[in-house]
């Protein structure tokens, strides 16, 4: 491997901090490296962990793969390594008492706190410091450092200067071709504060990300896979930070690498996969990599289903979308951003067209493809009253089948971040509310409030009872039950758990002690009272969603299993007599329940949701 392509720091680089007592490298009987993945805080100050997850980092598989080759490739030496994966999201990450399990005589040890977005930053920077004094070497990457480096007119930014100078490595850029040395550098108790990598890697040459079935079991579907099949987008959004990170050009793994680990993946039962791309139809070798997933289907009955990410114009590429049907994609992700031309040259997306969004979708609709689009809600020219009519367009008019709202704002490593920095704009200072469901910036046309309703009311105006049960209508029988379940996650995450569904899981582990610096830490009564009523409000909310999801159902009951036990019913009837027995509960008026009444339908709605619950099983796997 060839060295570091590196340049100097624009600070003098310092060795990283070795724990004391930490044998000489000549003494090292085992080399432990962690892969952590941070979460963020919550608005009370809390780390966001759930007992399930729903959308597992890439990142994590990644580094693991290059971890492992690395050393197969003896980079590190005769040391044996241990390689351990922490997503946070799922993973209760204590800095002493990993130290307590770890940190031993004859034990190197180094922390890699992976694939840091901005509005993780802040629980990064607190964990990379709680780990330094545990004992631990820490190096901290991902998108926040890299694109806010490399878009700062003033040199690293206050925040990344402040870890360089409490002795955290920062690793800026892309590590595939230079992992190996950083690795080393830990190993041998070297760590500089700052790596710029500049050159981008050859993906076609690194390992495939692998999936850990262990982290697995921790997510709502453990069968899922995640793979970049590429990086790089060709386009100039200005609100991404994309192309400012990976650059314009666009790079991609091998086709039969890919193939190869799809196939080592299927003796896990790994079966659907999201492709992370920021746009795959853009990657050079997409019809190679198609044409592997049909050979795959075709000659070896690997039948994997995958997601993917492209742009508003991919439809138009011959052969692109039947041969995405034919090698198993069930939906893409479309980044349509908004459906009002005034807002395009703000996005920087001059290739959308909105005139071409309807027959975008019937395209993909007609090849038996599910559409998941983007769109972003505060784009200068949008309005309370513009916000819920484009809503109300993109759902009814162009007929999408699944929406993703986020708030406009300017992260770091953005060009629209750049230019109100150089304009000296007001935007928010607290980048852990960099999440897409917080304002960061003044909007011209829209109150603090007005923009947070517009953004909340525009993921009930979408996923309506009414809405979901129209779409599920049109859909097909490969698409239905993914549609299902992610209107589950959708409506569990905004209506339920009140976060953003790509940051959210299923029932939050809140940790008394795990509390964002400025916040008391609770006493372990008042916790438990805080607990207590949280999980009640729960409670009743995944009820409520339990039944919702139910009339859905019932109201597209001809794709479900037991169509003729359940003809000759409805909700509206069961709905109607439990409001009534309520009423007169609440009243007082017991007597005038009748008690066979009662038992009859208690029967027919115990016997519904075990249908319901049969048939949302047997789709949950598909």
């Amino acid at each position: 491997m060839q060295g570091l392509p590196l340049v100097p720091a624009q600070t003098p680089p310092r060795v990283g901090v070795v724990p004391h007592g930490m044998p000489a490298p000549g003494g090292v009987r085992r080399f432990e490296i962690l892969l952590v993945k941070p979460s963020k805080y919550d608005d009370e100050g809390y780390v966001m962990r759930y007992l399930r997850g729903v959308l597992p980092s890439n990142t994590l598989a990644t580094l693991s793969a290059l971890t492992m080759e690395a050393a197969a490739r003896g980079e590190l030496g005769a040391v044996p390594v241990n390689v351990r994966m922490l997503d946070e999201l799922v993973d209760e990450v204590d800095p002493v008492r990993l130290a307590r399990q770890i940190l031993r005589r004859g034990v190197r040890a180094v922390v890699a706190l992976c694939g840091v977005q901005t509005n993780q930053f802040p629980r990064a920077a607190d964990l990379a410091l709680q780990l330094q004094a545990a004992g631990f070497p820490v190096m901290v990457g991902g998108f926040h450092v890299s694109g806010a480096i490399a878009m700062s007119d003033n040199g690293i930014p206050p925040e990344c200067q402040a870890l360089i100078d409490a002795g955290v490595t920062l690793v800026k850029g892309e590590v595939e071709e230079c992992w190996g040395d950083l690795l080393r550098d830990a190993l041998h108790g070297r760590l500089k504060t700052y790596y710029d990598v500049v050159d981008a890697p050859d993906l076609s040459k690194a390992p495939i990300p692998v999936v850990d079935p262990r982290l697995m079991k921790r997510f709502a579907y453990p069968y899922m896979g995640t793979i970049d099949a590429g990086r790089g987008c060709p386009f100039n959004c200005h609100f991404c930070t994309i192309i400012n990170v990976q650059g314009r050009k666009m790079r991609h793994r091998s086709a039969e690498q890919i193939k190869d680990r799809i196939r080592r993946n299927a003796a896990m039962k790994i079966d659907y996969y999201f492709f992370t791309d920021d746009n795959f139809s853009r990657n050079p070798e997409w019809e190679e990599i198609f044409d592997a997933l049909i050979a795959l289907r075709r000659d070896e009955g690997i039948r994997v289903q995958f997601m993917m990410q492209i742009d508003t114009v991919a439809y138009k590429i011959p052969r692109f979308a039947a041969k995405a049907q034919e090698a198993g994609c069930s939906q893409v992700f479309i980044g349509m951003e908004t459906v009002n031309p005034e807002n395009i040259p703000a996005s920087g997306k001059r290739q959308n067209k909105v005139a071409d969004y309807a027959a975008m979708i019937q395209h993909w609709h007609e090849h038996g493809i599910a559409c998941h689009v983007g769109y972003i809600i505060g784009f200068p020219f949008d309005s309370v009253e513009s916000v819920r009519e484009n809503v109300r367009t993109l759902r009814d008019e162009i007929q999408v089948d699944q929406a993703s709202f986020f708030m406009l704002m300017p992260i770091p490593g953005s060009q629209d971040h750049r230019d109100m920095v150089r304009r000296g704009e007001w935007m928010d200072s607290d980048y852990n509310n960099f999440d897409s469901f917080h304002p960061t910036t003044r909007h011209p046309r829209m109150s603090w409030d007005e923009w947070f309703e517009s953004y909340r009311q525009a993921w009930r105006e979408f996923y309506t009872v009414d809405s979901m049960t129209q779409i599920l209508r049109r859909a097909n029988d490969v698409t239905y039950w993914g549609l299902f379940k992610n209107f589950v996650w959708y409506r569990y995450a905004t209506g339920v758990d009140g976060t953003h569904p790509m940051i959210t899981g299923f029932f939050r582990m809140k940790s008394r002690t795990q509390r964002r610096p400025g916040f008391a830490v609770e006493s372990r009564w008042a916790h438990a009272r805080r607990r207590s009523r949280e999980i009640l409000a729960w409670t009743r909310g995944v009820i409520s969603l339990y039944f919702e999801m139910q009339e859905v159902w019932l109201a597209t009951r001809g794709r479900a299993r037991f169509r003729s036990e359940i003809d000759r019913w409805t909700k509206v009837d069961l709905r109607t007599y439990w409001r009534q027995t309520g009423e007169r509960i609440r009243r007082g008026q017991w007597i005038r329940i009748n008690p066979f009444r009662l038992a009859y339908h208690t029967v027919r709605d115990a016997w519904l949701c075990m249908l319901f619950n049969a048939s949302f099983l047997v789709g949950y796997g598909k």
